[in-house]
């Protein structure tokens, strides 16, 4: 049989925020962004959060935070998030999507994330979550410096072509796939695979959802999962951290699981 995988959508989908903006603080610690442009980027946050992610609203956040890195030392970036990143992505993390990344993985599914936010933000979470992939967007960089400019935008109808070209080269069987996505603007990445489904859906994804026969999930549990697991200084993977909690627990995976809704 051909490889399978599931593609999960990261902010809102995955994590409780926008996984750019979350850092904002600790960027802001580093001395990278100012207090006003941490305010606005909280702002941001704000309206990303209750407005949702039509194509309008990706592309002022887009627009927003080119304006905001151009000049960022990319070291210095790569510094400050790996030394935050439990600190912030740990207590935003939804407990229903840990469950589902573990139970994808038990299955002997590999686990991609697929995210429009840049790779030096994605790609440690990615890690951290044990994705076997990470498709992202890519920023400009000159000398050690990002320019503001975009190389590469995982976005939209880009989402589905790259998960098209992904299952080309490991021989996933797209019909055999999942998905998962928060927004409208995924639905091409939604359509490319055979068991597509709406997390935590905006307004125009749950239409589009219903109409298509979707299943709707809704994820409310953001937690810390090492309140609940132990993390040791090696740190393991949080989606191995839920496997090994299920065994050594006994069922806090299928809890989990439960504790999902569809609606």
């Amino acid at each position: 049989m051909a490889p399978a995988a599931a593609f999960f959508d990261l902010d809102k989908t995955i994590i409780a925020k926008s996984s750019t903006l979350a850092f904002s603080k600790p960027f802001q610690a580093g001395g990278l962004i100012s207090r006003r442009a941490m305010l606005r980027s909280t702002y941001a946050q704000f309206v990303y959060l209750v407005g949702g992610a039509d194509h309008d609203q990706m592309e002022k956040l887009r627009q927003f935070m080119s304006q905001l890195v151009a000049g960022w030392d990319v070291a210095t970036v790569r510094e400050i998030v790996a030394d935050t990143l439990h600190n912030v992505v740990d207590p935003i993390v939804y407990d229903e999507a840990v469950g589902l990344i573990a139970e994808h993985s038990l299955a002997g599914r590999d686990v991609i994330i697929v995210s429009a936010s840049g790779s030096e933000v994605v790609e440690p979470i990615g890690e951290l979550l044990g994705a076997d992939h990470v498709i992202a967007s890519r920023l400009e960089v000159v000398d050690g410096h990002y320019t503001g400019e975009i190389d590469y935008y995982a976005y939209a109808e880009e989402k589905a072509r790259a998960i098209r070209d992904l299952a080309a080269r490991d021989g996933y069987d797209l019909a055999q796939c999942y998905g998962y996505s928060d927004s409208v603007t995924d639905v091409p990445m939604l359509e490319a695979v055979g068991f597509p489904h709406a997390v935590n859906p905006d307004k125009e994804l749950r239409r589009h959802a219903a109409a298509a026969g979707w299943p709707v999930l809704v994820f409310d549990k953001p937690v810390a999962l090492r309140s609940r697991v132990p993390l040791p200084p090696a740190g393991p993977t949080l989606a191995a951290l839920a496997v090994g909690g299920a065994v050594a627990v006994g069922g806090v995976l299928w809890a989990s699981a439960r504790r999902r809704r569809a609606v």
